[in-house]
């Protein structure tokens, strides 16, 4: 059941990110080849305007192709009469630089190219956004607000006491206990300024964070405050300004994640890819149908969450392949007000489309790792 689970949310975040591309791309002119959902062989298709829609035999990814990307003309099987009134095959791969054809991706103005490119990581956050709000409209979330203070900890020590309102950490605003509670996971004994709320005045005090070892012999930094029980429901305002923050929890927490990998907090034995998530989706449906199908419903529109962020994060990085790395070279474009030679671009997205495809393999070596020896 995980497994089918997981294949629905990644599809509809996936295509949530395609249909970003393609929209955007569609509004200013440019040619969508083919808008596909899957990899792989072609289960089925059927054309509507100058367009191919496909659902492909794997169900992981999804594509939107348009004309001329990658400094290619995509007809590339036109028909040619010769003097004989047969047809032949042409491979047509002429220079765009000498060759332009109206609503090819190349031709298309480079801000119009960069908000096609854009558009994908953005529609990642909306359906996020979206899916927040259908979850905080429904229970509500988690207001940084103390429900409990530990005896000798941390937070006693610095004054806190249930009841108060977490406002800042170093200087950063607070919206949800979990931000609290991840900045904590990250502290390594530095001590953290904090902002809180009691009985509508404003204070500030310095916490100390203590660590605990566990029987196992590792361990890590405690503040020593817990959350009050429940959730906190708004009126409609409230859901809307909550599920913003709801977002930039998840998009905070990536950004925070991909930083633990560049300083060596995390290595790729940490990253958790297909294989994996499908585990934890169906480790969350089984902890979930005990309590009904809504609350199923509702867990897996978290999940979903978390991956349309992460995707959208991704995305971003100035990394060959990805959008980032795209966006990379049409920021170099309008900066220099030329492009850089099509067969470079090409090269560097074919490099890093190779590291991905390593990538994918080593850490889904890891995930099966994991699942057979319970790791």
């Amino acid at each position: 059941m995980g497994i089918i689970l997981f294949i629905l949310i990644f599809c509809i975040v996936v295509v949530a990110h395609e249909f970003g591309h393609f929209i955007v791309a569609k509004a200013n002119g440019i040619h969508v080849v083919e808008f596909s959902i899957g990899m792989g062989p072609t289960l089925v298709h059927f054309n509507k305007g100058d367009t191919r829609y496909a659902l492909k035999l794997l169900p992981i990814g999804g594509a939107c192709m348009f004309e001329g990307e990658d400094g290619l003309n995509t007809e590339n099987d036109q028909k040619e009469e010769t003097d004989d009134g047969k047809e032949k095959d042409t491979d047509i791969r002429e220079d765009l630089g000498t060759l332009k054809k109206s609503g090819a991706f190349p031709d298309a103005p480079v801000w119009a190219r960069i908000a096609t490119v854009v558009a994908g990581p953005v529609f990642n956050f909306i359906l996020a956004f979206i899916f927040s709000a259908i979850i905080v409209g429904s229970i509500g979330t988690d207001v940084p607000v103390i429900g409990q203070v530990g005896e000798g900890s941390a937070a006693e020590e610095a004054g806190l006491m249930a009841g108060d309102k977490i406002i800042k950490l170093n200087g950063h605003s607070i919206h949800l206990f979990r931000e609290i509670s991840f900045e904590a996971m990250l502290n390594e004994g530095e001590a953290v300024e904090i902002i809180y709320e009691r009985d509508s005045q404003r204070n500030q005090t310095t916490l100390q964070p203590k660590y605990v070892e566990n029987s196992d012999g590792t361990g890590r930094y405690y503040y020593g405050i817990a959350a009050q029980p429940g959730y906190t429901k708004f009126g409609p305002l409230g859901v809307l300004q909550y599920s913003a923050y709801e977002v930039k929890y998840w998009i905070d927490t990536t950004i925070k994640s991909l930083g633990m990998l560049l300083n060596g907090k995390a290595g790729v034995k940490d990253l958790s890819g297909p294989v994996g998530m499908a585990d934890v989706v169906g480790d969350i449906y089984t902890e979930s149908k005990e309590d009904g199908a809504y609350y199923v419903w509702l867990n897996m529109l978290n999940f979903a969450i978390l991956l349309s962020a992460n995707l959208g994060v991704l995305n971003l990085i100035p990394f060959p392949a990805l959008d980032g790395g795209r966006l990379l070279f049409l920021i170099i474009e309008a900066i220099r007000r030329k492009p850089i030679s099509p067969e470079k671009e090409g090269i560097f997205h074919f490099v890093g489309f190779a590291l991905l495809m390593l990538l994918m393999v080593v850490v889904m070596y890891n995930d099966i790792v994991r699942l057979v020896t319970g790791g």
